[in-house]
C-alpha cells in the first residue's frame, strides 16, 4: 500500500486554502486535477475532488484517505493536517502607515473597500482574490489628496499645507466601540428625508430619480435606497405622530372650536376640501390648525361639504364642540341644509344656525377686485406696458430716475412688474405708477424712444381703481397677518366698506356705472352672512361694546337704524341664553376662577342630597339679578389704545365674568375667511397640482396637513426612541 504523507492549510472556515507535499511524500495521487502548479492554490477541480475522498478521522489529526478515482481502490494515502491550521484564522497584522488613516469594509459579495477615516472616501481594495495594493492609498493621504485634510490644515492660513512624508511614525492604538444606535440613525435620516419632503413640497418619487440618488451615493458611498412605497409610509407616520400632538391640544381646549370650509378644484374634477379649525386655548390664546384634505369625487353635490364636515367631526371628536362654520362660496339651499344638520347633531341651533356664514371675506374681495380689473383693463394694459418699458432697459430707467429727479417728485415709491395672479401686486404697481404719472407724461420729451404716454382719460380711470382697491385692500392686510386675528377685528373694516360703496352708487362716472353692481351684489350677499356675528364679536370688544354697532348703524342705515340695532342686541342676548343654560358642572370657567363646584361638597352627611337645591339657588339668584352681559355692557368703555389685546383681558376677567367669558372665547375665535394669509389676493381659486391629484387621498391628507402643522411649530419635535411605535406598514392604509 503505497502512502503519500499531505500538508494540508485549512481556514477559519474549514476550507481549503492550500496544499504541499510533505517531506515524506513519493508521488502525487492518481488524480488529473492535483498537478504540482495547483498545489499552491487549488482550483475548484480540486476542491471536488477533495469532497469525494473518504476521511477517516484520527485522534491525532491524521486523516487516512483514498482516491476514489484510482485504478487501485485498495491503495491509501494519509494526509497531516498541521496544528495551526484547525485553529481560528489570525489575520496577518498590517503594518503600512495608510491603515492608519484607512479602514476596510465589506460593500458587497467578495468585495471590500477602504474608506479614508478623514473624507470618506472609497478606494478599491479586494475583489474576491485580486487584492488592489496600498500604493493608491498611500497617494492619498500622505501625499496631501485628501479634501478633508486640506480643508482642516487652511483653517489656519499662517501655516502652510504640507504634504506628508512616507515616513513612518509610530502607531497610535484607540479605543473604539461599536455604536449601538446604527439603526436609530437610518430612522433618523429617513424621518429628517420624510419632512424635508413635506416641508418644501417636493415630489415623493424623486427618491427613486437617478440624479438623486447618484448624488446621495457620492455624498455618502453606504447610502441604502429606499423607494416611493416606503418614503409615502414615512411621512405618513409623521403625519400620525404630530397628529396626536395636535389631537391632545384640541382634547384640552375649554370652549368650542370653529370650522372654516375651503374648497380646492383639480385637473382630475375631483374637488379638495379644506377644513381648518380656530380655537383659543386655555391661556386666551387664539390658534388655527389644519384638521383635514377630504377628497370629493362629486364636488359639486348637495352633500360634498356636510360629508367632509362630517369626517373631520368625527376623525378628531368635536360633534359636541363644533361653534361655526365658514364656507368659501355660496352654497343651494339644501347644501346648506345639510351643514345645519351637521351643526346640531349634539345640540340644537345656536343662534338659529346663524353661525354658518356663507361668504369667505377674502374670496369675497378678490372677487370684487378682480371685477374692477376687468372694467380697467385697458388702462392697467398701458400702465404695465409704460413699466415694462422703464424697468426692462437700464438705459430707460436710468433717464427715468434723472427725469424724477429734475421735476422733485416726492413720491418714494419703487416702479414694479406685477404679478397677475396677484391682486395687490397690480394695485401696487398702479399706486406707484399714478404718484409718478407726471415722469411719464414728460418722458416723451426727455426719451425720444418712448411713444407709451397714457391720456388724461386713462390717468383719471387708474386714479379711480386705486380708489376702490385700497378700500379692499386695507381690509385684506388685516387677514395677512402672522397671528391669528381675533373676529372683532373686521366689523370696523366692513363697515367702511358699505359706507364707501353706498357714496360710489351715487356716482355719475361712467366707468364707476359699469362695475358697480356687481361689486355691490356681491358685498350685499357678503353684508348679510356676516354683518349679525360680526357686529356680536365687535360687542365682545370692551373698547367698542354696543356704542360702535350704533354709531356705524345710525350712518349706514339713517333713520331705519333703530331696526338694525335691536337685531344685534337681541342676538347677542339670545345667544348669551344659550351659554347660560348649560349645565354648571360642564362650565369650565367657574372651575378656572376658583368657584365652588356645587355638585361637590367634602363632607356627604352636609350634602344630604341637596346638590341639585345648591345649583337652583344659583339659577334663581342669576335670574334675580342682572346678567352678565347687561353688567358688562353698562360699564365704561376702556381706551382704544392700538396694541390692546381683547383676549387678554377676558382672561383677565373671567372671574368676574364666568359664563360671558365663555361666550367671548367662542365668538373671538370665529374665522371669517377660509384662506391663508399667503393666498389672501389671490385671483383665481386654488387648483390642486397635477401630481399631488395623483397622490392617494391619505397620502395627499398627510402631506399637506403636516406640512401645515410643522410651519407653525407648535409641536414639539419627536425623540428619535419614538421611531419604532411610528413606523407605519403601506397596507394598513392602503
Amino acid at each position: 500500500m503505497a502512502a503519500n504523507c499531505l500538508l494540508l492549510f485549512l481556514d477559519r472556515k474549514a476550507q481549503i486554502v492550500r496544499l504541499s507535499l510533505s517531506p515524506l511524500s513519493r508521488s502525487l495521487p492518481p488524480n488529473p486535477s492535483l498537478h504540482p502548479s495547483r498545489l499552491q492554490r487549488p482550483d475548484s477541480a480540486f476542491l471536488g475532488w477533495v469532497a469525494n475522498t473518504q476521511f477517516l478521522h484520527s485522534t491525532h489529526k491524521v486523516y487516512s484517505w483514498c482516491d476514489m478515482d484510482s485504478d487501485n481502490p485498495n491503495e491509501n494515502y494519509q494526509i497531516v493536517v498541521a496544528e495551526e491550521a484547525v485553529q481560528p484564522y489570525k489575520r496577518r497584522k498590517k503594518k503600512s502607515i495608510v491603515w492608519e488613516h484607512f479602514t476596510i469594509e465589506y460593500v458587497g459579495d467578495g468585495c471590500r473597500r477602504a474608506f479614508c477615516k478623514e473624507c470618506k472616501q472609497s478606494f478599491a481594495y479586494s475583489t474576491g482574490s485580486k487584492v488592489a495594493g496600498t500604493s493608491h492609498l498611500k497617494r492619498h493621504i500622505p501625499n496631501g489628496q485628501c479634501a478633508a485634510i486640506l480643508r482642516s490644515e487652511l483653517k489656519d492660513p499662517s501655516t502652510p499645507f504640507t504634504p506628508k512624508s512616507n515616513t513612518r511614525t509610530p502607531r497610535r492604538r484607540y479605543k473604539t466601540s461599536v455604536s449601538p444606535n446604527v439603526t436609530s440613525g437610518v430612522d433618523q435620516c429617513r424621518h429628517t428625508l420624510a419632512k424635508m419632503m413635506i416641508m418644501h413640497d417636493y415630489d415623493l418619487h424623486m427618491v427613486e430619480h437617478n440624479g438623486f440618488i447618484t448624488f446621495l451615493q457620492n455624498l455618502q458611498p453606504r447610502y441604502e435606497t429606499i423607494n416611493f412605497s416606503t418614503l409615502q409610509g414615512d411621512c405618513i407616520a409623521t403625519y400620525l405622530r404630530e397628529k396626536n400632538s395636535i389631537m391632545s391640544l384640541i382634547e384640552g381646549i375649554p370652549g368650542r372650536i370653529s370650522l372654516a370650509i375651503d374648497m380646492w378644484s383639480s385637473p382630475q374634477s375631483t374637488g379638495f376640501i379644506f377644513i381648518t379649525g380656530y380655537y383659543i386655548d386655555s391661556d386666551w390664546k387664539s390658534h388655527r390648525r389644519l384638521l383635514n384634505v377630504v377628497m370629493e369625487p362629486f364636488p359639486e353635490s348637495e352633500t360634498a361639504f356636510s360629508h367632509a364636515v362630517a369626517v373631520c367631526l368625527s376623525d378628531w371628536g368635536l360633534e359636541n364642540k363644533l361653534f361655526s362654520l365658514t364656507i368659501s362660496q355660496s352654497l343651494s339651499d339644501a347644501a346648506v341644509e345639510h351643514l345645519r344638520a351637521q351643526m346640531s347633531i349634539k345640540k340644537d341651533h345656536i343662534l338659529d344656525g346663524q353661525l354658518l356664514i356663507q361668504s369667505c371675506l377674502a374670496r369675497t374681495l378678490s372677487s370684487m377686485v378682480v371685477d374692477i380689473i376687468h372694467a380697467g383693463q385697458e388702462a392697467i394694459k398701458k400702465v404695465r406696458d409704460n413699466v415694462k418699458y422703464v424697468k426692462l432697459s437700464a438705459s430707460h430707467e436710468e433717464k427715468f430716475l434723472e427725469l424724477k429727479q429734475q421735476l422733485q417728485i416726492p413720491s418714494e415709491r419703487t416702479l414694479t412688474l406685477d404679478d397677475q395672479a396677484k391682486w395687490n401686486t397690480t394695485y401696487d404697481m398702479l399706486v406707484a405708477a399714478f404718484e409718478l404719472k407726471e415722469v411719464f407724461s414728460c418722458l416723451d420729451t426727455f426719451d425720444p424712444d418712448y411713444k407709451e404716454a397714457l391720456n388724461m382719460d386713462q390717468w383719471k380711470q387708474v386714479e379711480t381703481l386705486c380708489t376702490f382697491m385700497k378700500l379692499f385692500y386695507d381690509t385684506a392686510n388685516v387677514l395677512t397677518t402672522e397671528s391669528v386675528p381675533t373676529a372683532n377685528s373686521y366689523f370696523h373694516e366692513i363697515c367702511k366698506i358699505q359706507m364707501e360703496l353706498a357714496r360710489a352708487g351715487i356716482s355719475d362716472d361712467p366707468f364707476v356705472t359699469g362695475f358697480f353692481p356687481q361689486i355691490q351684489e356681491k358685498f350685499d350677499r357678503l353684508w348679510r352672512d356676516s354683518c349679525l356675528i360680526l357686529a356680536t364679536a365687535v360687542v365682545i370688544d370692551p373698547r367698542f361694546k354696543m356704542k360702535l354697532v350704533e354709531f356705524s348703524f345710525t350712518k349706514i342705515y339713517g333713520e331705519h337704524a333703530g331696526t338694525y340695532i335691536k337685531i344685534v342686541d337681541d342676538g347677542i342676548h339670545a345667544l348669551f341664553q344659550d351659554y347660560e343654560a348649560l349645565p354648571l358642572p360642564l362650565t369650565p370657567a367657574y372651575t378656572e376662577a376658583g368657584n365652588i363646584d356645587p355638585n361637590h361638597n367634602a363632607d356627604p352627611a352636609v350634602n344630604n342630597g341637596l346638590a341639585d337645591f345648591d345649583v337652583f339657588i344659583m339659577k334663581t339668584n342669576s335670574q334675580q339679578s342682572r346678567s352678565e352681559l347687561d353688567m358688562y355692557l353698562e360699564e365704561s368703555l376702556l381706551p382704544r389704545l392700538q396694541d390692546f389685546d381683547v383676549s387678554n383681558w377676558w382672561y383677565l376677567n373671567k372671574t368676574k365674568y364666568p359664563t360671558l367669558s365663555k361666550l367671548a372665547r367662542d365668538i373671538l375665535s370665529l374665522p371669517v375667511s377660509t384662506v391663508t394669509g399667503d393666498s389672501v389676493f389671490d385671483t383665481e381659486p386654488k387648483e390642486m397640482d397635477p401630481y399631488r391629484s395623483s397622490l392617494r387621498p391619505e397620502t395627499v391628507e398627510a402631506i399637506i396637513c403636516t406640512k401645515d402643522w410643522l410651519l407653525q411649530g407648535a409641536v414639539a419635535p419627536p425623540t428619535w426612541s419614538d421611531q419604532s411605535n411610528a413606523t407605519v406598514k403601506m397596507e394598513t392604509v392602503a
